[in-house]
């Protein structure tokens, strides 16, 4: 039987060796002995979601003038990385043939689409903290999906000075180019900040899953993902060719912002792909997310309690 306040399966027939959760009478059982709730689907995940990041919201409005000082070091923090750029540009005219409001246009819609990302699922690097200190378990014995709750954990509202300083760039960029607009051109720069931060935010989660298996990975999966955003805030003509080939067709952070930014600036894209590519960011978003699901749901069911 199972203690209806633990959740912790009592008896020989509660469980079967540590592995992954297995249904039992509506409910999934891990066999390190704790018995979970039966999951939720997608949109009671996301209303959970929601809940907890109100939770926090309140949490965080509290203290308003800790609030306003920590969004403000956040903001400040980040313009260092556009600021390194406008010194670099203080030497030279143009960056890998990029002059500075391309390479800022760069710089925005990386930031911007990265900021979103990071304000939402940002909370995943501390995955491994609780797989190895075994507060992960409370969080399965809960009828809400893990990923809602490690998602929503400690939700930073501070984060909102990255995604105001990506788009104060943006604009920048946006009204000093000279761009020949067409409706195309124009319906391309919402895309590209959603979808980048889709697939930032695909990152994230595959960062979280393999985390399950080496419990200390928090700076691997930064390196993928502060990593990749810092990478696509520069032209991609001043890195080695393997290097983007890889962010193309390995780890597609250049669909984020490199290929469609081209497409409105009518450049070329360095391995001479097609210009039909620039319109694929919502596409490989939406495998990214499919791939880092089934890695998440993957890493969920070997995770082994840390009472096995």
């Amino acid at each position: 039987m199972a203690d209806s306040t633990t959740g912790v399966a009592e008896g020989p027939g509660a469980a079967e060796g540590p592995g992954a959760a297995e249904e039992s009478g509506g409910r999934a059982a891990d066999r390190s002995g704790v018995v979970f709730a039966e999951r939720p689907g997608l949109v009671e995940g996301v209303r959970a979601y929601g809940l907890i990041v109100m939770m926090w919201l309140r949490s965080t409005m509290a203290y308003r003038a800790s609030f306003v000082m920590t969004a403000f070091g956040n903001f400040a923090a980040t313009a260092f990385d556009f600021v390194a750029i406008l010194l670099m540009f203080s030497h030279v005219d143009e960056l890998g043939g990029y002059t500075l409001p391309e390479v800022a246009l760069l710089y925005g819609v990386s930031g911007t689409a990265f900021g979103l990302a990071d304000l939402v699922l940002g909370s995943m690097d501390r995955l491994g903290q609780r797989v190895r200190d075994g507060t992960l378990d409370t969080l399965l014995v809960r009828p809400v999906p893990v990923l809602a709750q490690v998602a929503a954990d400690r939700f930073a509202l501070r984060r909102l000075g990255r995604v105001l300083q990506g788009v104060l760039v943006l604009g920048y960029a946006l009204v000093t180019l000279d761009i020949a607009w067409t409706p195309l051109k124009v319906a391309m720069v919402p895309m590209m900040l959603l979808s980048g931060a889709a697939i930032f935010g695909a990152l994230f989660v595959a960062g979280g899953a393999f985390q399950f298996v080496a419990q200390d990975a928090a700076q691997v999966q930064n390196s993928f993902t502060y990593g990749g955003n810092t990478l696509l805030q520069y032209p991609p003509s001043v890195f080695a060719k393997d290097l983007v080939r890889g962010v193309t067709f390995v780890v597609p952070l250049a669909f984020a912002n490199w290929l469609p930014a081209l497409y409105v600036l009518g450049r070329e894209y360095p391995l001479g792909l097609p210009d039909w590519v620039a319109f694929l960011p919502p596409v490989v978003a939406a495998l990214c997310w499919l791939l880092a699901g089934l890695a998440w749901r993957s890493g969920l069911r070997a995770y082994r309690s840390t009472g096995s």
